[in-house]
């Protein structure tokens, strides 16, 4: 399946084999013996995964469930009439089906996936930046597509990538493309990276959003077993990031209560647009005189934080 697909979540392999996560995890340790693969936290990947990056292919058999439980949750975000910026990934492919049905809104890319996703959407206007193809992702990058950004305003970036960890932030295996994004976060005044949880804890080659530039994270369940998931997000909460989980198990619930995240379940993300406003993310903030879903962050609203968790806690139990 490494082969195939050139990387693989533990989660997946678990479901084609039938078998727990903790057996597979055994295997895929004793085949990282032998050379033939390299693990990752949460998958396994190709030897000489630290700089390689899987295509579009590859990248769009990956964790595809938790991709669309992302997106259901990240497009609870985006208000009528906003302009915002979406990057170059499977993840941000899927946001962009979402935000088709949101009217009045401006998306400006460098991904002819997420240009293609909105094109036939109804009062959604598309800018694409200039720049050269890069045929593996569907994305432009270069100079061009950097110059494309100077001036340009928002109010938030939506951006994926090859890994997350708290101590680098965002990274990605291509220089091209990491420096297009760079320029993508300059533009937008709050940024929300869209990470599954194959992503959380992996490090590569070129870093696209220091930890203390991410306003948000949208990831989705890890294991209940994860330590190192919930680890990582504490760190990641702790450096100041407002965490969403998508997905309702016992292993989001750990990772909320550890992060002081809202937990969102699948169910109620898919439900659509005005399940996911009873489910907000903490920590936001009004833009544009737009009163964003979720409590304020300024220190004075501590109190009113504490009872946002306490609904969020009573509307689990429910």
């Amino acid at each position: 399946m490494v082969r195939a697909n050139g990387a693989v979540s533990l989660r997946e392999l678990a479901r084609v084999v039938q078998t727990s996560e903790v057996t597979v995890r055994r295997d895929v340790r004793a085949l990282e013996a032998e050379g033939l693969l390299d693990r990752r936290h949460g998958g396994a990947v190709l030897p000489g995964g630290f700089t390689r990056e899987s295509g579009f292919p590859q990248k769009s058999h990956l964790a595809t469930a938790e991709k669309t439980a992302i997106a259901d949750l990240a497009a609870g975000l985006v208000e009528e009439g906003e302009a915002i910026v979406v990057g170059a990934g499977t993840t941000t492919q899927e946001l962009a089906r979402r935000l088709a049905r949101v009217p009045g809104l401006t998306v400006v890319t460098n991904s002819l996936l997420v240009a293609q996703a909105l094109a036939h959407a109804n009062r959604v206007e598309v800018v694409m930046t200039g720049g050269t193809l890069r045929g593996s992702n569907y994305a432009l990058v270069g100079s061009g597509a950097e110059q494309s950004l100077q001036g340009l305003r928002v109010s938030r970036a939506f951006l994926s990538g090859s890994g997350l960890t708290a101590e680098r932030g965002l990274s990605t295996s291509n220089m091209l493309s990491a420096s297009v994004d760079r320029a993508l976060v300059q533009a937008a005044a709050e940024v929300v990276v869209l990470a599954d949880h194959t992503k959380l804890g992996s490090d590569t080659m070129f870093q696209t959003v220091p930890t203390d530039l991410i306003t948000h994270l949208v990831t989705d369940e890890p294991a209940a077993h994860d330590e190192r998931a919930a680890a990582e997000l504490q760190a990641l909460a702790d450096q100041g990031v407002q965490i969403a989980v998508a997905g309702g198990g016992a292993g989001a619930a750990a990772a909320a209560s550890a992060s002081g995240a809202a937990s969102v379940s699948g169910d109620a993300a898919s439900a659509g647009r005005s399940s996911r406003r009873e489910m907000p993310l903490p920590g936001q903030r009004r833009t544009h005189g737009q009163a964003l879903r979720g409590v304020l962050a300024e220190p004075g609203a501590a109190g009113e934080r504490e009872r946002e968790r306490a609904r969020v806690a009573d509307l689990r139990r429910r």
